[in-house]
């Protein structure tokens, strides 16, 4: 009994204490690669041990990928602006159309042109004189700004600002001028004045695809004018593309056409197209 206690023993001082390690399973033990496309910037970062850099630039890469980014030149549209034409067959006294081309670029910066004809003839109720606005031109230069720049092209909402000019000439007709020592009306008429306006304008706007490549468009436009020629004899009532003198709101429904100037809507973030 004392010789196996004793066996023991010894057998026990000369086996040390033993660690117990959790093996590491392979499958756990691997560096992921990084997901496919990942720039190489963060490749190195992570390479190079500085891991928290590498995290932020992730995320910002993975923002950049989150949204679509736009050619420098999206698209073309040349549009038409039905609108006060459609008014003056409901009995308006005066209308403006014109067409317009708008650049979109970035699918956010919207450079545009408009060019249109004026002309109007009206006789107010309270006023005893017809007034008659040759047809006359007028342009328009200015921007558009695409709040949904990262979206699809086919849904916009706008804040556009212009500058107008026209060049106009109209006339005043059945003017009559009361004598009072006989008593009685005198007829009279100014004809051939010829005046010119500078205007700017600011405005809202939708626009919205119909099917394929055209879309319909609506912006109200608030505007004021600068300057405007003084005539000795009158004042022009009406201003192509701008509307009656004293006005400050305006409407615009257009109907436009698209033309794409890329082959895709929307390119890779590795594009060198990159919108600022």
């Amino acid at each position: 009994m004392t010789f196996v206690i004793l066996t023991a023993l010894g057998a026990g001082a000369q086996e040390p204490d033993k660690r117990h390690v959790t093996p590491v399973k392979p499958e756990t033990n691997r560096v992921q690669p990084p997901p496919k496309g990942t720039d190489e910037k963060i490749i190195q970062q992570y390479i190079s041990g500085d891991s928290t850099a590498a995290i932020q630039e992730a995320r910002k890469d993975s923002l950049r990928r989150a949204y679509k980014r736009y050619p420098r030149l999206t698209d073309l549209s040349i549009g038409v602006n039905l609108t006060e034409p459609l008014f003056m067959a409901f009995g308006q006294s005066y209308a403006s159309a014109d067409v317009s081309a708008t650049l979109n670029m970035w699918n956010r910066v919207q450079p545009t042109v408009e060019l249109g004809l004026g002309w109007a003839k009206n006789t107010p109720d309270d006023m005893n004189f017809t007034y008659k606005g040759k047809p006359s031109p007028y342009f328009k230069i200015g921007a558009n700004y695409n709040f949904l720049f990262k979206n699809s092209p086919d849904y916009q909402v706008l804040l556009g600002v212009r500058l107008g000019y026209s060049t106009f000439s109209y006339d005043v007709t059945d003017v009559y001028y009361v004598n009072s020592y006989w008593n009685e009306d005198i007829p009279f008429a100014i004809k051939g004045e010829h005046s010119h306006a500078l205007w700017g304008e600011a405005g809202l706007g939708l626009k919205v695809k119909l099917w394929d490549r055209v879309a319909m468009g609506w912006m109200i436009r608030y505007h004021g004018i600068f300057d405007y020629g003084k005539n000795a004899n009158s004042r022009p009532w009406f201003i192509p593309g701008y509307g009656p003198r004293g006005s400050s709101l305006g409407l615009s429904l257009s109907i436009f056409y698209t033309l794409p100037l890329h082959r895709e809507a929307a390119v890779s973030v590795d594009d060198n197209n990159q919108h600022p």
